[in-house]
C-alpha cells in the first residue's frame, strides 16, 4: 500500500495517507514506526468534505 504525503503551511504538521479497499490508513508522517489508524472511506470522504467547507 502506497502512503501520500501532505503537508501544510504552518510547519512540520503532516500526515500520509494510504487508500485501501474498505478504509483509508492515516499516519504521522515523522513517526513512521508508530502505528497508523483506519477510517471508512464513507468517514473519511465526510471528514475531507467537512475540512474543505470549513478550512483549518
Amino acid at each position: 500500500m502506497e502512503h501520500v504525503r501532505h503537508g501544510g503551511t504552518r510547519g512540520d504538521n503532516c500526515v500520509e495517507t494510504a487508500v485501501a479497499d474498505q478504509a483509508v490508513r492515516v499516519r504521522d508522517s515523522k513517526g513512521l514506526r508508530r502505528p497508523c489508524f483506519a477510517v471508512g472511506r464513507g468517514g473519511w470522504a465526510g471528514f475531507v468534505r467537512y475540512v474543505a467547507r470549513k478550512g483549518p
